[in-house]
């Protein structure tokens, strides 16, 4: 796969701006009405506190507008100050805020994002960014993915969790696109005729490496055999999605 994500496969830049909005709304809406020490609950994520998620979809927010930013000036930036390791100091240094500090943060990140995008027709779309060596609509679609699978992450175990059903069908074939490349080689011997069955939000899950609601299962050649190990996140920059 290229590592750009805007071939004839890309979802509309409409819908995505607005999906992914809608994901950051909800998730806001959850952490409003959280108890003040919740962030320090744990996630699904290996290590990470509810409060290091919440962190992590402030900062991406802000480094992918700042792409934005810097591509309406035909200029380009690294997503984050300092690299990895930049990255990852960022989002411990966050990880402890109150619930009222993680939902202003994101307030600000959401506005950031919404003056920072262009129009959903605007050639700017086009320009180079630094994410991926690609173009504007690459961090885009990055926000995208960002904003729906960290929403799930982030109130996973909560009453008011924003669950895998808010996963469009759109959004769900856009991710399964994307991750296709965590499955074995197609000509390998573990991949030849591999098919992944399942209702699409699990099976999108499952290749982002969550625990979906539901069965997902392989086919190969019409014959059920295991489900196969899945390869890393297809990124040459963070260690988590």
């Amino acid at each position: 796969m290229s590592p750009t994500d805007t071939d004839a496969r890309t979802p509309d830049l409409a819908h995505a701006l607005a999906d992914a909005d809608d994901a950051l709304a909800a998730l806001i809406d959850v952490v409003r009405a959280l108890p003040e020490g919740a962030g320090a609950d744990p996630s699904p994520l290996d290590g990470w506190t509810r409060g290091h998620v919440l962190s992590h979809v402030t900062n991406v927010a802000a480094a992918l507008a700042r792409q934005a930013e810097y591509a309406a000036r035909g200029e380009t930036v690294a997503p984050y100050d300092g690299g990895p390791a930049g990255r990852n100091a960022d989002i411990e240094a966050g990880a402890g805020r109150t619930t009222t500090e993680h939902a202003a943060a994101l307030e600000v990140a959401r506005a950031r994002l919404v003056a920072a995008w262009p129009a959903p027709d605007d050639a700017l779309w086009a320009a180079p960014v630094a994410y991926r060596d690609g173009v504007l609509a690459d961090a885009l679609l990055a926000w995208w993915r960002e904003a729906r699978i960290h929403a799930v992450d982030a109130t996973a175990g909560l009453g008011a969790a924003v669950g895998y059903g808010s996963w469009d069908d759109a959004f769900c074939a856009h991710l399964r696109d994307f991750l296709a490349v965590r499955l074995p080689e197609p000509e390998g011997a573990d991949g030849a005729g591999l098919e992944l069955a399942g209702d699409p939000r699990d099976v999108a899950a499952w290749l982002a490496g969550r625990t979906p609601s539901g069965p997902v299962s392989a086919l190969r050649d019409g014959a059920a055999v295991p489900l196969p190990d899945l390869g890393p996140w297809p990124s040459s920059a963070t260690p988590k999605p």
